[in-house]
């Protein structure tokens, strides 16, 4: 089958590498010439935006996907009139936008943290009001890996957020005090089937996702995030993978944001599972039975942001897989990961000390949490 996808990052690298597995061929849409996704398939250069690029895009495959949830709407919309796209666009509008977002996940049900929206100076101030302190303020759109938002711990941060932020449309949300925070990932297939990830405890510096550990959450858990992610699922009819971010609140999960792709926690899913979460999404859109989510052990996953650092003979040992995305490096860019894969927490510590000497801010963090 030939799959188009909007976006030519690492994450369409990683789909297609799994999709070229099973026999597919790809094209992919995206504004810069040295996207790293370019070895694994076709690369068009173009606006998301531009018509004959989508045009082309259409024509050199038989169904579409988009890599990630910032790709523009008006694209996929275009781009259905040609084909089929999955996930389909409704999805994705929800996902763009923080207020309509929460909306949706108070329509399904699901237990959340109080939010207001925020239109102009008095509307912050009359949030604060209901809310009150902490919290958090957030663009609307365009808000990942912890850009756009700043915490409010009193009156004395109301001016300077305002100043950053006042000029988009804002939420303002009541700051969780949550034990940790993890994620569940899902993929459905055309007729409704499902299959499940393990919960993973995700890790972050900065607001982006540092290090992932799979699966981790108890059983019960876990059963509550799979109830939460499956009304996501069924509400929009959703083709492909999709992934649920959660606050967890002493075994009481509270929804963060929605991701209508493959995701950063996942990427453990390579080498420990017995289908990654890319393969299934390919698997899903396709038209092909869903893969096996089963795990044989555990998985830790170190995700190198800048640089990467020189591994020695750690690739050496069982169960240390680097991926490199081919990136130039440039401060806070993803540029790969590691998986680490034991039959145990014990076993995965013991792997992690060999990463020690690195002093590199991710190691340093997975070393911390195991602490």
């Amino acid at each position: 089958m030939k799959i188009a996808f909007l976006g030519a990052g690492q994450l369409a690298m990683m789909m297609a590498d799994a999709g070229r597995r099973l026999g597919d061929s790809f094209s992919f849409l995206d504004p810069n010439s040295d996207s790293c996704a370019a070895r694994s398939g076709e690369l068009m250069v173009a606006a998301y935006t531009d018509l004959e690029g989508l045009k082309q895009l259409a024509l050199s495959a038989d169904i579409a996907s988009y890599e990630f949830e910032n790709v523009d709407v008006h694209a996929v919309e275009q781009l259905q009139q040609e084909l089929p796209v999955y996930p389909g666009v409704e999805a994705l509008k929800a996902c763009q936008d923080r207020l309509v977002e929460k909306q949706l996940l108070q329509q399904l049900g699901i237990p959340l943290a109080g939010f207001a929206e925020v239109n102009s100076r008095t509307d912050l101030l009359a949030a604060i009001e209901e809310i009150n302190y902490p919290a958090v303020l957030k663009t609307r759109r365009m808000g990942y890996d912890g850009k756009g938002q700043m915490i409010l711990r009193g009156p004395e941060d109301l001016e300077r957020a305002w100043h950053k932020l006042g000029d988009y449309p804002l939420v303002l949300e009541a700051f969780v005090a949550f034990e940790n925070e993890g994620s569940i990932i899902a993929a459905r297939d055309h007729s409704g089937n499902i299959v499940y990830y393990p919960m993973s405890w995700n890790i972050h510096l900065q607001g982006v996702l540092t290090v992932s550990c799979s699966p981790w959450f108890e059983e019960q858990v876990q059963q509550q995030a799979k109830n939460l992610i499956t009304r996501i699922l069924e509400h929009f009819d959703y083709v492909g993978v999709l992934t649920l971010e959660l606050f967890n609140c002493n075994g009481r999960l509270l929804a963060n944001e929605i991701a209508p792709r493959v995701h950063n926690s996942g990427h453990w899913t390579i080498e420990g599972s017995a289908c990654s979460q890319f393969e299934n999404h390919i698997r899903a859109i396709s038209g092909r039975q869903l893969g096996s989510t089963a795990s044989d052990g555990v998985s830790l996953m170190l995700n190198w942001l800048g640089d990467i650092p020189d591994h020695g003979k750690l690739l050496e040992l069982p169960g240390i897989y680097l991926h490199d995305y081919g990136k130039q490096p440039r401060p806070g860019r993803k540029l790969g990961h590691t998986t680490i894969c034991a039959g145990n927490w014990e076993g995965i510590q013991q792997k992690l000390a060999g990463f020690r000497r690195m002093k590199h801010p991710t190691v340093v963090a997975a070393i911390s949490a195991f602490s």
